[in-house]
Parts: C-alpha cells; structure tokens; sequence
C-alpha cells in the first residue's frame, strides 16, 4: 500500500549527451543549401523568360501610353492602335439607365447609339459635333453598345 499512496517518480526530462558534428553531415547541409539556392534562382529565372517581359518592350509600352493629344479638334491616347474599338457619329450628351454620360448618334433611333464613358477625355467639350472615338468595349447591362473612350477627333 506504501507504493500506492507514493508511486515512484521517474524524471520527465531527461538530459541528452551531446553530440559531435562529424564532417560528413555538415558538409550534407552546406550541399543541400547550395541546391536549393540554384533551384530558386534558376526558377526566379525560367518565370522572367517566359513572361516575355524584356527592359525595352516595357520602356516602350510605357512611352506609348504616356503620349497624350489635348487640342481643339482632337484629345486623348494618340496611339490608336491600343484601342480595339472606333467608331463615328454626332455626339450628344446623355446616358442610358446610368450607364454612359454621353451618346454617339450613329444611325436612325437610339437602337443605333454607342453609350459612351470616358476616364481619359472630357467628353463635354465635343457635344454637338461629328467625331470619331477609339476606345474598349465595355459591357452595360442597358446600354447595347458602351465604350469607354481612349481618344476623340472632331471629323467634320
């Protein structure tokens, strides 16, 4: 019963003995840490090559863009070709259901109308007259057709 009510207690802890470094795992770790270096760079690398990303291809984009045409007859991005829409009419002011703050005329009937957005150009100061507009088709849930425009040029 003297065991019972005093169990015999064993450490938890127990103390471990040192080891010595031989020079065969240390010199595992440092190969493997150089391998994994020239994994992560070598991948760092293959990434940049595929992504066809190149110093001069992005110094240009960024001169294209930066290219802005303000006038009497013409405003906005004056490289056309980053646009994938153009399009002519006589432009008025006005929406549909909240899409659009303007609306190019193109034919007979608002079944013909572009709605028109701009965050680039200052619609306003072309209502009235006949333009042509480059920009990217963006979709409206009322409009038929909304554009957000890139570039405007007075046509007549």
């Amino acid at each position: 019963m003297q065991n019972v009510l005093n169990p015999i207690q064993k450490p938890v802890v127990r103390q471990f003995s040192p080891q010595p470094v031989n020079q065969s795992s240390a010199s595992k770790n440092m190969l493997l840490a150089i391998i994994t270096i020239a994994v992560v760079l070598s991948g760092v690398g293959v990434g940049y090559l595929l992504s066809g990303v190149s110093g001069d291809s992005a110094a240009s984009l960024g001169s294209k863009e930066s290219t802005i045409v303000v006038s009497k007859n013409e405003a906005g991005i004056s490289d056309e070709s980053l646009f994938s829409t153009t399009t002519d009419g006589v432009l008025e002011e006005g929406g549909i259901g909240d899409e659009g703050t303007h609306h190019l005329v193109r034919g007979v009937g608002p079944s013909q109308y572009a709605y028109l957005t701009s965050t680039s150009v200052n619609l306003d100061d072309f209502v009235g007259k006949k333009v042509q507009i480059w920009g990217d088709t963006i979709s409206g849930k009322k409009a038929g057709w909304l554009i957000d425009v890139g570039k405007i040029k007075v046509i007549e």
